[in-house]
C-alpha cells in the first residue's frame, strides 16, 4: 500500500523522536508498504475485510507486534533497552468496520495511554480516494480528522497519529468480500432437507 495522508496531534511527533519509537515508527510503515492491495475500479465492490486480514498477515510476519485482545489496542511494540521496556506504541486498524468504531479506537488509545500501556497511538483509516472501493460505511481520513478536531476535541491533545492508506493500483477481480450469517443459512439449508 502507500500512505497518502499523515496528522499528529498532541505531541505525537515529538514523542516518537524523543522517546527512541522512531525505528518502530519506521518499521509501522514499512509493514503497510509492503502489504499489496489491487482492487477493482468500481465504486464499494471491494471487501473492506479483505484489506484487514492482509494487513494483520504483515503485522504477523514481523517479529516483535503484539496482537492484543478484543477490546484493546489492535497491535503494539514494546522499544526496550538492555532488557528495560523504554517505550511502546499501540496501532488501530480501523479498514473494515463502521465509521462509528473510530470512536472506541479512540478510546481504546486514550485508556492505553493514560494506563502507561503505550507512549504514543497511531490509527490507520483508508483515504477518502480508497474508501470509495471499499464496502460501506467504512471510515477515512477526512472523517478521521473531522472526528478527532470536532466530535472528540479532546482526542487532539492526546499523542495520536493518523495514517491514511491508498492501494497500489487495480486489478481485474475486486476483493472479496465477507460473506455474514453462513451458520444461519446453513441452518435452514439442513432443517429444509430434514422436513423432506
Amino acid at each position: 500500500m502507500k500512505i497518502g495522508n499523515l496528522k499528529f496531534y498532541g505531541g505525537a511527533r515529538e514523542k516518537v523522536c524523543r522517546l527512541g519509537l522512531s525505528h518502530v515508527f519506521l518499521e509501522l510503515q514499512e509493514i503497510l508498504f509492503s502489504t499489496e492491495i489491487r482492487i477493482l475500479d468500481k465504486k464499494q465492490a471491494n471487501g473492506a475485510g479483505r484489506v484487514r486480514e492482509l494487513i494483520d498477515a504483515a503485522f504477523t510476519a514481523h517479529q516483535g507486534w503484539v496482537c492484543a485482545k478484543s477490546g484493546d489496542v489492535d497491535w503494539t511494540k514494546r522499544m526496550r533497552y538492555n532488557e528495560t521496556i523504554v517505550s511502546r506504541i499501540g496501532v488501530e486498524i480501523q479498514v473494515s468496520g463502521r465509521s462509528d468504531l473510530l470512536a472506541r479506537d479512540i478510546v481504546h488509545i486514550r485508556n492505553n495511554l493514560q494506563d502507561s500501556q503505550i507512549d504514543v497511538g497511531v490509527i490507520v483509516v483508508p483515504t477518502n480516494q480508497f474508501e470509495y472501493y471499499l464496502t460501506d460505511r467504512v471510515a477515512n481520513f477526512s472523517y478521521a480528522v473531522r472526528y478527532v478536531e470536532h466530535e472528540l476535541r479532546e482526542a487532539q491533545s492526546y499523542p495520536i497519529i493518523l495514517i491514511g492508506i491508498e492501494h497500489d493500483g487495480f486489478s481485474d477481480s475486486p476483493l472479496p468480500k465477507k460473506r455474514t450469517n453462513l451458520s444461519s443459512v446453513s441452518l435452514d439449508t439442513d432443517t429444509k432437507k430434514g422436513h423432506k
